[in-house]
């Protein structure tokens, strides 16, 4: 079955149908949004100590004198989402002036909290002044919510798309689709590497027995690493996270949508994001430093892999999914240490962007263990 361009779908219900339901959708990336503010006010969640400061000194604190205006925007914007999903997560059963005041409150204690935790953080400072932007931030993300509500959730053309072209079990799969391309943003050793946790691992152990250990070396310390090897392993975790990123959306459409279209669209808007963040992160030049010729192999790879699975049942592209970023998963985990993304990190300073950058790298560290666990979810069995 071949795509027609893309026109107003027919849809199954009226919009007047969807007024008074939940969001299963608002919810869920209300829980990842949460987690991502966690993530990223904590980050690197390493050296933990007791200043002897108690974790709410910094309330009866004189306001700081030294401040920018990009950390003031920052710290507004990174709750603004929190709370319009909040407000959006609790239809139908609490909506305007409740919610958005419910939302406020909630909104608060956790910046609080987020603040409290700072203070036993040596790369942190908790700040008053972080915590009334912090609640400036999501009160007008409850604004936003509140006023969006009608056309997102009650007379929502969106919604009614959605069930026209995405299957009944698509909520939580299209937030992990979703997240894919917002996953590129954080620097990897390889195109789509994400889940590369034992570095990580690896880190907490050198830490806590004061030796540096790298758990990947010990699989390498028998063979010696060619250039090949690094090549091979960037072909095959390119085109297996891609394949498995793709089916994952593929399996969730229903005939009647222009599937080549979103899957085309879906991987485009994942390079688009790579490509920007390589220029914002580190310089312009670097925007496609990424596409290595391993790289470009293994999108070619992936793209026929995907020609041909995608006229596959859906639960045949859910099995092959989840194979395929187990396969990433192994190697990029496994892979020895790219030197060239090495030398490139030397050209990346952090600085203002540490709460960014903790949130990018939650969202690559998590990502494949999203998507297993969508696409085995138990919602799949009556398929």
């Amino acid at each position: 079955m071949s795509d027609s361009a893309i026109s107003t779908p027919k849809l199954p219900v009226s919009h007047l149908a969807n007024a008074g339901k939940a969001s299963v959708f608002a919810r869920i990336a209300l829980i990842m949004i949460a987690l991502l503010v966690i993530y990223a006010s904590w980050y690197p969640l390493s050296g933990w100590r007791d200043n002897g400061m108690g974790p709410w000194a910094y309330l009866s604190d004189a306001m700081p004198r030294y401040w920018t205006w990009f950390d003031l925007i920052v710290n507004i914007l990174g709750y603004i989402p929190l709370g319009a999903l909040s407000v959006l997560a609790l239809y139908p059963f609490l909506k305007g002036v409740k919610a958005i005041l419910l939302t406020t409150c909630a909104g608060i204690a956790l910046a609080m909290l987020m603040e409290a935790g700072q203070t036993y953080l040596p790369t942190r400072v908790p700040s008053n002044l972080d915590l009334l932007t912090n609640t400036l931030g999501v009160f007008l993300g409850s604004l936003c919510g509140e006023f969006l509500r009608t056309q997102l959730l009650e007379q929502s053309r969106l919604r009614s798309i959605r069930q026209a072209w995405f299957s009944d079990q698509a909520s939580s799969g299209l937030i992990v689709i979703s997240l894919w391309p917002l996953a590129q943003i954080y620097p990897q050793g390889y195109l789509f590497g994400h889940g590369q946790v034992l570095p990580i691992i690896s880190g907490w152990l050198s830490s806590a027995v004061g030796t540096p250990i790298e758990l990947s070396q010990l699989f390498w310390n028998e063979y010696s690493v060619t250039v090949e090897q690094y090549l091979m392993a960037e072909v095959i975790i390119t085109a297996c996270c891609m394949t498995g990123a793709v089916l994952t959306l593929l399996s969730q459409v229903r005939t009647t949508a222009p599937k080549y279209v979103l899957a085309i669209g879906l991987i485009l808007t994942a390079i688009f994001v790579k490509a920007m963040a390589n220029a914002i992160l580190f310089t312009p030049v670097n925007a496609l430093s990424w596409l290595t010729p391993s790289a470009a192999g293994g999108l070619l790879i992936g793209a026929i892999m995907l020609s041909g699975l995608s006229m596959a049942p859906p639960i045949a592209q859910r099995r092959v999914a989840i194979l395929a970023i187990l396969i990433s998963l192994c190697v990029v985990n496994l892979a020895p240490a790219n030197p060239y993304f090495q030398s490139t990190l030397q050209d990346w300073a952090q600085g203002r962007f540490l709460n960014f950058n903790g949130a990018a790298q939650f969202l690559s560290l998590i990502w494949p263990g999203l998507a297993i666990w969508f696409l085995s979810h138990k919602i799949h069995q009556t398929n």
